[in-house]
């Protein structure tokens, strides 16, 4: 049995690369599948951006895609795609129609136009090329976390957001990761204070070791929320080794979604665009000869995938660092970080 490393690529076939620019303050996440893979999508926000989307439907034809792309940058970020689509192609990936191959790319974006940097970027902007090269570089082993590719300019409501993963086995042995791009409307932790909402989730010290809140006053539960309609949004991506249909990735990124509830307050606002992703990667069938065991093990994969999602947010956050731009949010190791 394979060592885990807390990241998504503990999931076989899952790759993941990052491209961005420090100065523009922006970037692009791009996870790619070994092979055309399984996959649905939940929609929960208020404000999505999205691109492919509607073939994720489990009445759709296309059955498998071939990665699924996190950006920055709003509706402009979904640039981003067509690079990943580019590289795809290079290498022979693709929906075959007789002679003609189109890579499948579904694609979500965040709004983190307002975050600063230099969004004077000319004509056209750099979110195809961050696409290409994120996919260039993507590999199954160890990413960097925090404030780079789509979590670049990302921000919650208090602190700085960022890119997150966490993974998981379920007791049937089955591995669920997850990666989170948080730039939420709302507050990843408890008020001003150092405690994570998905603290009660937390493995080992992934997101600081600080546990539960000791004390949940009156003002922790009141609404706090930054920007306005469009301007935020957590994308996330849940991963399984699991072999599942489309309609049973659509059921795991139900269930998913809970942990963004777990570990984001508000959530599922007018404010935000929350998208959460799900992937089989079929490598190990469910149940077994044990007939009633298929939707035991899918309702575990939904559970973990929660608790792993939670996990992977808590962390976006913890391992976020501010960006070099005046009045930039600071982060949470600036404030609490031992």
């Amino acid at each position: 049995m394979s060592e885990m490393r807390n990241l998504i690529t503990d999931v076989p076939g899952v790759r993941v690369g990052h491209a961005g620019g420090q100065k523009l303050g922006s970037g692009t996440t791009v996870i790619i599948f070994d092979h055309p893979v399984a996959a649905s999508v939940d929609v929960r926000g208020g404000g999505p951006g999205t691109r492919e989307t509607a073939l994720l439907d489990p009445a759709q034809t296309v059955e498998g895609v071939d990665a699924i792309v996190l950006s920055g940058g709003s509706a402009f970020g979904l640039d981003a795609a067509s690079g990943t689509q580019a590289y795809l192609r290079e290498t022979g990936r693709g929906f075959r129609v007789r002679e003609a191959q189109v890579p499948i790319v579904p694609a979500a974006i965040l709004f983190d136009l307002l975050s600063g940097g230099d969004k004077n970027w000319g004509r056209y902007p750099p979110y195809r090329e961050f696409g290409y090269d994120a996919a260039t570089t993507a590999s199954n082993d160890e990413f960097a976390l925090g404030s780079v590719g789509a979590g670049l300019g990302a921000t919650t409501v208090n602190l700085k957001g960022g890119i997150g993963s966490a993974s998981a086995r379920t007791s049937s042995g089955h591995i669920v990761g997850a990666l989170a791009a948080v730039n939420a409307a709302g507050s990843v932790t408890v008020g001003n204070s150092p405690h994570f909402w998905a603290a009660p989730f937390e493995q080992g010290d992934e997101f600081g070791g600080r546990g539960v809140s000791p004390a949940f006053g009156p003002d922790a539960f009141e609404m706090r929320t930054k920007g306005a309609p469009g301007q935020n949004t957590t994308l996330a991506v849940i991963a399984t080794d699991a072999k599942l249909s489309k309609a049973q990735c659509k059921r795991l990124a139900v269930m998913a979604q809970t942990g963004m509830a777990r570990a984001i307050y508000p959530v599922h606002t007018p404010l935000d665009g929350d998208i959460v992703f799900a992937a089989a990667t079929g490598f190990k069938e469910l149940g077994d000869k044990d007939l009633e065991n298929p939707i035991y093990d899918l309702t575990e994969l939904g559970m973990v995938a929660a608790n792993v999602l939670a996990r992977a947010i808590a962390r976006g956050v913890y391992e976020a660092r501010p960006l070099n731009f005046p009045a930039a949010l600071a982060s949470w190791m600036d404030c609490h970080g031992h």
